[in-house]
């Protein structure tokens, strides 16, 4: 006969199984038994209390994001519950894996409208990946197992368990703990089809403008290998996605930088001048594609994704590749002939230097006289750090222009809200990337905007000593919404001005170093006490409040109808 445990300890047995080393959450009526039981296990589980459940959930995200590992919350019933869906449904879209524990009242009064009591699986059922509500706590090991082979397979995401409080309490016999690697229902890693990879390669030989676009599944699928070895052996340009970001080192001569709205505008030219596209992980989204019938027009498509799903559900693909980006690589590399497209790659050079003449020179070389850019503020932070630390945004345009000027080294460097989009992210996602990978440098650009969103997270960081650099781009206004006002609704800014508190004091309350940054003379300076100071410290940068991120593909418009300031729109026509 095995030991007899109630649910909440067999809970947390079945984390320290899963080598679960921190949880984020907050506690509540209706999860107290797991709370009560946690106090037990506080040597082998370190519980991260954030100020916020949403502040959980992202930096959940975070940590996850960094590591690779499945990210842990817990939370209570209906309130404590319903703060968690925002960062659900951010994990869901940006395949992010988490397993989030929810408490719920006891199963005699559900549907009673008991306090504290919500539909929680119904709620997240639409925004994860999986939910199940236990019922009884024989159930809980089996659960569990499968919960994070779920979130951390196939294509990840969050999975979303709902644990009644008298199962919490109800007593079990606790045996043995299996971890789940396969579900006869799940197809978690498809075949590799050898027809598809031996067409792709065909196509690939054959190509004279190729191009590989690559996205956060490569990352998922630790294939940044491959795919500089694909890139280099057949001479291929690589661009990537917002979330793709650090699958190549910036330096590489063949990554040409970010795809789509307020990509690079090379990538965004080849890609309606490619004949051949790979892409790689990823989703071919709104933001990538802009108007699709006119994307891509002279490209056979080769479209490599673990998700069905994805594959032809918004471009057309004459190639589909159903498998995890690793397989798929690993298994096209041998056909794919050695080549060379020197006069392709010149067509991104000369692009590269009218983006460097156009755009780069006007955000990174502002004339003394004018206000400070974030441009030059991210440039200026990526050089102190020596391109090597992780960048967790915000969203907005600190999130644009910390994507275009960051530079990257390794991978697993690059973390920000990218399908949903949302604000508040960045406090809590730079806290959990920083407890993930406690040795790297982690720097948080946010606007004051979203920077306020979860501002009681300083309290997290105080608390454990969270060693983040967070770089503030202060406009005193909610800025990419300025920017859609000024250049397509008549300069009418409303409500998008905003008074913002002295943020330095606030700092200071929660014992949070930090200085105001008010001309670009005192910039570096200000930077490298930031970078040195040993512990978490805050920039808050005076920015010119009508900085805009260039270049900017409106929206409606082809990727390869670029504007390149308010005034001036690139003439594709004379490239």
């Amino acid at each position: 006969m095995g030991e007899l445990i109630t649910g909440a300890e067999a809970l947390m047995k079945c984390l320290v199984a899963e080598s679960v080393d921190r949880v984020f959450g907050y506690p509540g009526g209706s999860i107290m038994p797991v709370y009560d039981k946690l106090y037990n296990y506080e040597n082998e589980i370190l519980h991260v209390l954030t100020r916020h459940e949403q502040g959980a959930v992202h930096a959940a995200q975070g940590y996850a994001r960094a590591t690779g590992k499945t990210g842990v919350v817990i939370a209570t019933s209906g309130p404590g519950a319903m703060n968690l869906v925002t960062g659900i449904a951010d994990a869901k879209i940006d395949s992010t894996p988490l397993v989030i524990i929810t408490g719920q009242v006891g199963t005699g009064v559900l549907g009673t409208d008991a306090f504290q009591e919500t539909d929680m699986i119904d709620v997240a059922n639409p925004i994860s990946k999986w939910g199940i509500q236990l019922r009884s706590a024989e159930e809980i090991p089996d659960v569990i197992s499968r919960a994070f082979f779920i979130a951390n397979s196939g294509r990840p995401g969050p999975v979303v368990i709902d644990f009644p409080k008298n199962v919490q309490t109800e007593i079990m016999e606790w045996t043995d703990y299996k971890t789940c690697s396969y579900i006869r229902t799940y197809n978690h890693r498809p075949e590799i089809n050898e027809y598809s990879i031996s067409k792709a390669a065909a196509l690939i030989n054959s190509a004279e403008r190729p191009l590989i676009l690559a996205g956060h599944g490569v990352t998922i699928a630790g294939a940044e290998r491959l795919l500089g070895e694909l890139a280099e052996k057949a001479d291929i340009p690589v661009a990537v996605t917002l979330l793709g970001l650090s699958v190549m080192p910036s330096k590489h001569p063949l990554f040409k930088g970010m795809l789509g709205m307020h990509g690079n505008i090379a990538p965004n030219i080849a890609t309606n001048r490619a004949d051949v596209i790979i892409a790689i992980g990823m989703r071919f989204d709104d933001r990538v594609v802009c108007r699709v019938k006119d994307y891509a027009p002279n490209a056979q498509i080769v479209h490599i994704d673990i998700d069905a799903s994805e594959i032809g559900r918004i471009v057309p693909t004459q190639l589909p590749i159903n498998a995890d980006a690793k397989d798929a690589l690993e298994a096209l590399l041998p056909l794919v002939n050695n080549a060379n497209h020197k006069e392709w790659l010149d067509l991104f050079s000369k692009l590269e230097k009218i983006e460097d003449q156009k755009v780069h020179s006007r955000q990174l070389n502002r004339r003394s006289s004018e206000s400070m850019g974030m441009g030059e503020v991210v440039d200026a932070v990526a050089g102190a750090v020596n391109d090597d630390a992780i960048l967790v945004t915000d969203v907005g345009q600190n999130q644009m222009f910390a994507a275009k000027y960051f530079r990257f080294s390794s991978p697993r460097s690059m973390i920000s809200s990218g399908g949903l989009g949302t604000m508040g992210f960045g406090i809590p996602a730079a806290i959990g990337a920083k407890m993930g990978c406690p040795d790297r440098i982690v720097c948080l650009f946010t606007g004051d905007g979203g920077f306020q969103m979860t501002v009681q997270e300083l309290g997290t960081i105080m608390e454990y000593n969270v060693k983040v650099k967070i770089i503030i781009l202060n406009n005193n206004f909610l800025g990419n919404v300025r920017q859609w006002q000024e250049l397509f609704f008549n300069s009418r800014f409303s409500q998008t001005k905003l008074l913002n508190p002295d943020f330095i004091k606030l700092a200071e309350a929660y014992g949070i170093k930090g200085e105001d940054v008010g001309t670009r003379e005192e910039l570096q300076a200000a930077v490298q006490r930031m970078i040195r100071h040993d512990g978490s410290y805050i920039l808050n940068v005076n920015i010119d409040e009508k900085d805009m991120i260039f270049p900017m593909i409106p929206l409606e418009a082809a990727v390869d109808e670029i504007l390149l300031d308010k005034e001036e729109r690139l003439d594709v026509l004379h490239l």
